[in-house]
């Protein structure tokens, strides 16, 4: 049901270097680069749905408590290459990869903060 995801930022190309090494982990890449827009879509596939870009009211980017954006990856060892990738370009750890609750067998997720401060969610379903 997703269209496409907006993501604000202060710095397109600081948050983009982030972006490009979380999505880079789970088979994604950056599409284009444009006006302070980056837009995102999967290796091998013409369309993006990700995009990451200065506020349309020309404010400053802010976190929007309680919101997250959840991508899913193809296993756990995506999962596990997306959350050190995005700590490595500028993220902030939220909660190291591992199962969801403790005992799950059916989730397996890291959180980090862009450098925003933006909660996203790299999961996978094993």
């Amino acid at each position: 049901m997703l269209g496409y995801v907006t993501i604000g930022a202060n710095d397109p190309e600081k948050s983009g270097k982030f972006y490009d090494a979380v999505f880079g982990a789970i088979g994604s890449e950056r599409k284009f680069a444009d006006g302070g827009w980056i837009g995102y879509g999967k290796k091998g596939e013409e369309s993006h749905s990700v995009y990451v870009c200065p506020p349309h009211d020309k404010k400053t980017a802010t976190i929007g408590n309680g919101s997250m954006f959840a991508f899913k990856a193809n296993n756990t060892g995506e999962v596990k290459a997306a959350y050190e990738a995005g700590l490595k370009s500028g993220g902030s750890d939220e909660g190291a990869p591992g199962p969801r609750p403790a005992d799950s067998k059916t989730f397996f997720g890291a959180y980090m903060r862009d450098p925003v401060g933006n909660k996203i969610c790299v999961f996978c379903k094993p």
